[in-house]
């Protein structure tokens, strides 16, 4: 059996997300599908590739979340694998909130 290699767990937690590639400025929308405190996953058909550097915009109905990320795993036509960088302090309490309610679901 494989050991979980998380550092925090991750929740099924579903809102709408946009992906701001930083070098050619590609932006392409996508949904969460999962979340934790160092990253999400994201469904899309046609992901990044691995090691993009992104900016991710997450949003539900009255909440934003915006930090740097990176494509850590790409799957074609299912999605990707991103972790946060750098995420700035007035954002941590949404992401919170965002696990919080998360958590308390399942």
């Amino acid at each position: 059996m494989e050991r979980e290699r998380r550092r925090t767990p991750r929740y099924v937690f579903f809102a709408s997300a946009e992906l701001l590639e930083e070098k050619s400025e590609v932006r392409v929308a996508s949904r969460v599908s999962e979340l934790s405190l160092y990253g999400c996953y994201l469904d899309m058909m046609n992901p990044f590739p691995k090691d993009t550097h992104v900016l991710l915009r997450i949003w539900t109905d009255e909440k934003v979340f915006q930090t740097k990320g990176k494509i850590i795993y790409s799957q074609p036509n299912m999605g990707a694998g991103v972790v946060f960088i750098d995420v700035e302090p007035m954002y941590l309490p949404i992401l919170t909130q965002w696990l919080n309610a998360a958590a308390q679901k399942q």
